[in-house]
């Protein structure tokens, strides 16, 4: 054998290695083309080239160790399908309405904020290309662009995303804005009331400002052996001071239906519906603030039973593929919202990227039901599943 023989043996060797084929951050050795695209995570491979890696991390991160961003993910591996054969699944349909809106799919786009850290255009671009595939968008209340301008953009229906502050005037302004501007629903967010511990975004010193003044001032009232404004120094938002007396005030004036975005106990979901919420969405707020809490479509089930028919349930966390959404349904989410995927499409490929990572999660979906014998959403039911304990 020839030593170029040889190389080319152990080369061949290395590159059908089960080691290196199963490392999952590999990045191709050339940039894609948006048509070779075939998984989500192609598309978060992508948008890691192409944006700068505080940006990359600000997306991609969690708080602390990071538990529960990798929770939301794992926790999907615990449920198994039993799907049912010999069913007319000819006609596949996904279509539902949600407080009073008709969309083609059960997968809609999280609120997450500053998408201009990806692509100039930000949410600009992410509400067109929700619009291509006609489902919602919710946007953020730390948006890069004001909620008139993207509502101007937008070609289909948005949510608006409330974080209470700085007043309680200024939150209803913000509110009536959003409504003005044609946002058919409010998800205010309670599992905020303080700026989290996210190592990636402090390494890269991505603190953002109004956390930056309370730290020094904090550091400084220490120093001086004065008390601190908040408790420990701790930078805080307005919504620490909120009760659900807040829920009561919030949906006399929304005019809209008002969703509790952040619930992960059935106690909670029940006092959702006793102070008038339309709806609930379970949420960790995808691993970026309380870090060890569980993996949402594992307290699914239990927030499901606790409201019964009295209001729909969505959830959001670690969806990333259509089956991960049919799990969703089966233990009996209305539909689902995903956050860092349409920000992988919008750094990859703009507001074409944000388009075909709906389209991509929209068929993947369509299969996983066929497959599984359940030709529409009334179909889905907890028979479906198999939940590990």
């Amino acid at each position: 054998m020839t030593r170029r023989e040889a190389t080319r043996g152990f080369l061949a060797l290395l590159a059908g290695s089960p080691a290196l084929s199963a490392q999952p951050d590999r990045l191709p050795d050339r940039m894609p083309a948006l048509e070779e695209m075939i998984s989500l995570f192609d598309f978060d491979q992508v948008c890691r080239r192409r944006i700068q890696r505080e940006a990359y991390d600000f997306v991609s991160g969690g708080s602390d160790d990071e538990w529960t961003l990798r929770r939301n993910r794992e926790a999907f591996s615990k449920i198994t399908l039993r799907p049912r054969m010999l069913v007319d699944v000819t006609r596949l349909d996904l279509s539902l309405t949600l407080f009073g809106t008709r969309v083609e799919m059960p997968i809609l786009v999280a609120p997450t904020g500053t998408h201009s850290r990806v692509h100039p255009e930000g949410e600009l671009a992410t509400a067109r290309g929700a619009g291509r595939v006609k489902t919602i968008m919710a946007v953020s209340s730390t948006s890069s662009f004001p909620i008139d301008r993207i509502a101007k953009d937008a070609t289909g229906p948005l949510w608006f995303q409330l974080y209470a502050g700085p007043d309680a005037q200024a939150t209803r302004e913000r509110v009536e804005n959003a409504v003005a501007a044609g946002c058919k629903a409010v998800c205010f967010t309670v599992d905020a009331p303080y700026y989290p511990h996210r190592e990636r975004d402090l390494r890269n010193r991505l603190v953002r400002p109004e956390v930056q003044r309370e730290l020094l001032t904090a550091r400084s009232a220490r120093r001086s052996g004065e008390a601190p404004a908040s408790p420990y120094g701790l930078p805080q938002r307005f919504t620490a001071q909120l009760t659900w007396s807040f829920v009561d005030e919030l949906v006399s004036y929304a005019k809209v239906p008002v969703l509790i975005k952040g619930i992960l106990t059935a106690d909670d979901a029940r006092l959702a519906v006793a102070h008038g919420a339309a709806g609930v969405i379970v949420s960790n707020h995808g691993g970026r603030y309380l870090d060890f809490t569980p993996g949402t479509i594992e307290v699914l089930p239990e927030i499901v039973d606790a409201v019964g028919a009295k209001i729909p349930v969505l959830i959001d966390g670690g969806i990333r593929r259509g089956t991960d959404v049919l799990k969703a349904l089966a233990l009996g989410a209305k539909a689902v919202l995903i956050g860092r995927p349409p920000l992988w499409g919008l750094g990859a490929f703009g507001e074409t990227g944000v388009a075909r990572v709906l389209e991509m999660l929209q068929t993947e979906l369509a299969l996983a039901m066929g497959l599984a014998g359940k030709p529409n959403l009334a179909a889905v039911d907890r028979s479906l599943v198999s939940v590990e304990r």
